[in-house]
């Protein structure tokens, strides 16, 4: 599975985790399967959100789409955010 993490700061962590959920139905239509955020523990308005996809055409065509960018401002999005896309992921736990 194709994956997607971006690294970006917000105005204020609440109002973005409001507009995360309502914004939900909209990513997973797009092909979105999961939705991880990490907070800083330093500056928790600073976060690293990671993305899997059902295909990386579908998470590239979100991730340039205008739908996107106004979520984003609206979220309250500081600055332009860090993107990164992954090919795979393995899970190298012990057990």
């Amino acid at each position: 599975m194709p994956y997607v993490m971006i690294h970006h700061k917000v105005a204020n962590y609440a109002k973005w985790k409001k507009a995360v959920k309502v914004f939900a139905p909209f990513r997973k239509a797009s092909g979105e399967k999961s939705f991880y955020a990490c907070r800083s523990s330093k500056s928790p308005n600073d976060l690293l959100v990671w993305c899997e996809w059902d295909t990386a055409s579908r998470m590239k065509k979100f991730i340039k789409s205008a739908e996107l960018r106004k979520a984003m401002v609206g979220a309250g999005v500081i600055g332009k955010p860090q993107i990164s896309f992954y090919g795979a992921m393995e899970d190298l736990s012990v057990g």
